[in-house]
């Protein structure tokens, strides 16, 4: 039956990207490998051997050139997405056991390689751990890449090269799929699996094209050719959608194209409340090439410069001079306007080979961020050094992550006063009164924050690590994201605790995690008292037009309903409902 000839149908799953987007469907279907042994003769087992490597280095020229594309197209934080697939190539344990089973079974490599890893993703993906079920998706992509190349198995469909727009349907989109997609031509894309969190959504995010994953069986029900609407905002796709349908979706284009205008009027106006308080509105960047997407969205500096970036993208640790280069480029392009670095924040979801971190059964909790550059100090003192010099500029400040107590933030501060000595001693230029402050990520953080507030000259709350360690819930595995709640009484208190700390010692307190870029909590923050917030560039836009249709009385007075109530939910509801009131238009996108 031919798609005009069918109902409405509605597919619901999870929004991972915003955006409305209508057209055709194009099914892209996985490619299927047949997989045969074969009798590999003695004499012949060296060349098959050759074969096996030979792919390895193909398969690893193609992802490099991939990942390339991705960090031009995009950012390095995607294209850091493929590291993994990197390290897998490297892995030394499947490698061998590959080279074992062409050798001693006299196995074909294609069908060695498949053995040992259709093993090893077996056993992971029993894992409940939500790290060993995204590398699952690492190396399943790895895999079918590998055994692409070994079977001499062309692309079913190159997405580069499309001719006409269309909504991609598929069961899952690997990284290295979503990283061919031309916005031109691919409008959005759904998907049977996936969530919020994965690698593809990630990658749909930085794209800026709508996308719905998480739809269960969406690409077996579509053909190709079907006309379809999805729904980015509300995470649906309606395939034959009615002309009701159209008309009111219809409306929501036009309310989202007065927004975007309204958006853009404001760009370039100052972050205050109606009744006049100024809100340093603040962007996260992880590295110098997002400066121009920074500037492009109105935000008033950096408030989050993520340097671990830097590191993971490379096979050995970036010097001295690179890091300087990196960081001074940030800020000459920002003047006058401040740039916060943070320093090396690596472990719990961020690993680099070189490095070589031992695996650990719970890295959030284990050797990462300050722990870790204070038990490496050498490479420490390289990046507070690389920092220090770029200090010159006048608008560079420092934060450190993850400090739990005194003694950490003591600690480093004597590296900091080393290292100032030695660029004396050399006569390097650096700003003497460098402006140093702490990230409160941990409870322990927030409850002495009036300690470390003698000691640091700002607070930036991390919200992200903040809430997942005071609620004792993962913020990467689906099986407790509900209870990872951001307007937990809990967490309002921490904040609030920390706010005012920081004021009764004449320090400010800003909010980096994604809290700080969510417009229904941002009147709940000012209430609280921050100072200062700091989000994706992406949605500095629409923080800056909540922000200036705030009255502090209002906010504060929500806060205050926030700081007396116990249920999360109900706190959440109130501030929507705020929300909503002040500013309308911004959630003008359920149809």
């Amino acid at each position: 039956m031919s798609a005009q000839t069918k109902g409405e149908k509605v597919f619901r799953g999870i929004a991972v990207s915003s955006g409305v987007c209508r057209g055709k469907i194009l099914v892209l279907h996985r490619v299927r490998h047949l997989i045969a042994r074969r009798e590999i003769a003695e004499a012949d087992i060296p060349a098959e051997v050759k074969r096996f490597e030979q792919v390895l280095v193909k398969t690893r020229t193609q992802i490099t050139e991939i990942q390339d594309r991705v960090n031009a197209n995009m950012s390095a934080a995607e294209g850091n997405i493929f590291d993994a697939h990197l390290l897998m190539l490297e892995d030394r344990v499947v490698i061998d056991e590959v080279l074992r089973l062409i050798r001693d079974q006299k196995a074909n490599a294609d069908f060695a390689f498949h053995t040992v890893t259709d093993r090893y993703i077996a056993a992971m993906a029993k894992e409940e751990d939500e790290f060993f079920r995204e590398r699952v998706d690492v190396l399943r992509d790895l895999t079918g890449r590998v055994l692409d190349n070994l079977l001499d198995v062309k692309e079913a469909l190159n997405l580069s090269r499309l001719t006409e727009p269309c909504i991609l349907v598929s069961h899952d989109l690997s990284p290295s799929t979503t990283a061919q997609i031309d916005k031109q031509f691919v409008l959005g894309f759904a998907t049977d699996i996936g969530g919020k969190t994965s690698h593809t959504a990630i990658m749909a995010r930085s794209l800026d094209i709508p996308a719905v994953v998480g739809l269960q069986n969406i690409a077996e029900e579509l053909e190709n050719g079907d006309y379809a609407l999805l729904d980015g905002y509300n995470g649906t796709v309606i395939v034959n959608p009615t002309d009701s349908t159209l008309f009111e979706y219809g409306q929501l284009e036009k309310n989202k194209a007065t927004l975007d205008e309204k958006l853009r009027e404001i760009l370039w106006q100052p972050a205050v409340t109606l009744d006049g308080k100024p809100i340093h509105l603040s962007a996260n960047i992880e590295d110098q090439h997002d400066v121009e997407s920074v500037l492009a969205h109105g935000a008033e500096g950096v408030g989050l410069f993520r340097t671990e970036y830097l590191y993971i993208s490379r096979d050995r640790p970036p010097d001295e001079q690179s890091q300087f280069q990196a960081y001074r480029d940030v800020a000459v392009a920002m003047k006058p306007h401040p740039v916060i670095i943070r320093t090396l924040d690596l472990g719990g979801d961020k690993f680099v080979s070189h490095l070589q971190l031992a695996q650990e059964m719970n890295p959030f909790l284990g050797w990462r961020a300050i722990r870790f550059c204070l038990a490496q100090p050498q490479l420490f003192r390289t990046q507070l050094r690389a920092i220090l010099r770029a200090s010159a500029e006048g608008n560079v400040k420092m934060m450190y992550p993850m400090i739990s107590g005194l003694d950490e933030l003591t600690q480093a501060n004597a590296l900091v006063e080393q290292c100032k000595a030695e660029l004396r001693a050399e006569n390097i230029p650096f700003h003497e009164n460098l402006e140093v402050g702490v990230m409160i990520e941990i409870p322990s953080a927030a409850l002495i924050a009036d300690a470390l507030a003698k000691r640091a000259k700002f607070f930036s709350i991390g919200s992200n690590d903040l809430i997942q360690y005071t609620l004792a819930a993962d913020r990467t595995n689906e099986k407790v994201s509900h209870l990872y709640e951001p307007t937990h009484p809990a967490i309002i208190r921490l904040i609030k605790a920390t706010v005012d700390a920081s004021h009764a010692h004449g320090i400010w307190t800003g909010v980096c995690g994604e809290i700080g870029g969510d417009p229904v909590l941002v009147p709940l923050l000012l209430g609280l008292g921050v100072d200062e917030l700091s989000a994706a560039p992406a949605v500095i836009p629409q923080v800056k037009y909540m922000i200036r249709r705030v009255k502090m009385s209002e906010a504060q007075a929500l806060a205050e309903f926030a700081l007396q109530g116990e249920s999360p939910s109900e706190i959440y509801a109130r501030c929507m409902e705020y929300a909503h009131e002040i500013a309308p238009s911004l959630f003008e996108r359920k149809a």
